[in-house]
């Protein structure tokens, strides 16, 4: 009995002994962090902005009805290649070919009046030129009577001829004056008659000048019928049929677009980029572009425009012209050319586009996350700060450094770098860290709690490898 019971003490006081080695283990290793680490590599890194958008050609043209009317015939379909000039469609023209008709009947008389008026204005002005030469004549004839007159009243006076030979010279001279002053009074008339005979033919003139304009205005209504391509490319809309009513600029109805030509030549992936990266969007800057309609092929491409007005995320709508917060997400347009777009590239896919930023070869990196921050509060011992800071000093350390933990022997500690451009998972460091130093790159709670000149304890064994031991 004594026995059994010397044994159950000696038990008791192993477990008790046991419980007290393992407390003092855990309470020793109390503030031990455990941690992942890596270290300051050397490699290349590109900098790379990732969006989304769609497949549109550089080039396209919806082509309305510029009149309204019936179709009759439309002479291509959607696929087709068509080229610059080439007759697309046709509008029902039975009236405007009339109207058309009917204004060169108009024409043609305005043309047989004016000639008319032109050839009674020349016959008048010859007219006017056989009246002066009659009044030309007429003048030198007088001249002669006048002298024989005064060589008459002389011989008179001197009684050298009769009285009759007298009177037949007065006779002889009243009458040619009176054929000069009726020469005069016909070139007179006949000149009225010419001005009349010009403002007609003016008038003629105007008149074939506003039918030739009303017929230039029929003709190109009639001209209008017809659906010409604008631009050489392939028909990708063509929503209407012959027989139905199409009219002219009726903004978002189905009966004003005919259909749409695109210029595949150029085919350009439309992205909207986040406004935190669009600073570094420049123009020619390589991209990689995705077609969801054509997996796991890549290609390749080049920045060619970049939007300057602010797209709100949620209505697609410019920033300037909204009314809503102007806290709201935004994006901006760019636009990224295909290098060698594949035949089977249509409009509208869904596409995906990463753009090359930046690049830089050799540079030493460090994990995305293990960057963090720190204030300068955060970064002075417990035993050094003031019970009772005043306001400066509780201003000055709320300064935040940007930074990241290094292991130095059983303990870390932190220290501040600069970076340069961001790779897909790493970042550049310009200063504060050398190749090689080991940092803590885990877990990402450890990195955001953990304290400088925290001891600790490293642990980089993988998933798999703890689950096994």
């Amino acid at each position: 009995m004594q026995t059994k019971w010397k044994v159950m003490i000696g038990v008791g006081v192993l477990a008790s002994i046991g419980g007290g080695v393992y407390a003092s283990i855990k309470y020793s290793q109390r503030d031990i962090v455990t941690i992942q680490t890596g270290k300051v590599i050397q490699e290349d890194l590109a900098s790379v902005v990732t969006a989304s958008g769609q497949i549109n050609p550089r080039t396209y043209i919806s082509i309305g009805a510029e009149y309204q009317g019936q179709l009759t015939e439309i002479l291509v379909k959607e696929g087709d290649q068509v080229k610059k000039g080439q007759t697309l469609a046709k509008i029902d023209s039975t009236q405007s070919a009339a109207d058309v008709v009917a204004q060169q009947a108009a024409l043609s008389s305005a043309e047989a009046d004016a000639a008319a008026s032109e050839e009674a204005y020349k016959a008048g002005e010859e007219n006017i030129r056989t009246l002066e030469a009659t009044l030309a004549r007429n003048k030198a004839d007088l001249d002669r009577y006048d002298q024989d007159f005064k060589r008459g009243e002389q011989l008179f006076k001197s009684g050298l001829i009769p009285k009759s030979d007298y009177d037949q010279r007065v006779a002889a001279i009243e009458g040619q004056k009176a054929a000069m002053n009726e020469a005069q009074s016909r070139i007179t008339q006949a000149r009225a008659q010419l001005a009349q005979l010009k403002a007609q033919s003016i008038g003629s003139q105007r008149k074939i000048a506003q039918a030739q304009a009303g017929l230039n205005r029929i003709a190109d209504i009639l001209k209008k019928h017809e659906v010409i391509a604008p631009i050489s490319g392939l028909v990708t809309y063509l929503p209407v049929r012959v027989g139905e009513t199409v009219v002219p600029g009726v903004q978002n109805s189905a009966a004003s677009t005919i259909l749409t030509i695109a210029d595949m030549s150029i085919v350009t992936a439309e992205v909207k980029i986040d406004e935190t990266d669009i600073v570094n969007i420049k123009l020619g800057q390589p991209a990689q572009i995705t077609v969801d309609a054509i997996p796991n092929k890549t290609f390749a491409g080049h920045v060619i425009e970049i939007g300057n007005t602010a797209i709100l995320r949620s209505t697609g709508l410019a920033a300037s012209t909204s009314n809503t917060s102007s806290q709201e997400a935004k994006d901006f347009k760019v636009v990224v050319a295909m290098d060698s777009p594949p035949d089977e590239i249509r409009p509208g896919l869904s596409c995906s586009t990463k753009i090359t930023t930046a690049t830089k070869a050799n540079v030493p990196a460090i994990p995305i996350q293990a960057l963090t921050s720190r204030t300068k509060g955060d970064l002075i011992p417990e035993k050094d700060k003031p019970i009772n800071p005043d306001p400066a000093t509780v201003k000055a350390n709320k300064e935040e450094y940007q930074g990241v933990f290094v292991v130095a022997g059983t303990r870390v500690e932190f220290r501040k770098v600069q970076t340069g451009i961001t790779g897909s998972t790493e970042i550049e460091v310009t200063s504060g860290l050398n190749a090689g130093d080991e940092i803590v790159t885990g877990s990402y709670q450890t990195i955001r709690t953990i304290k400088n000149g925290a001891v600790i304890k490293i642990d980089n064994k993988t998933p798999a490898e703890k689950k096994a031991s």
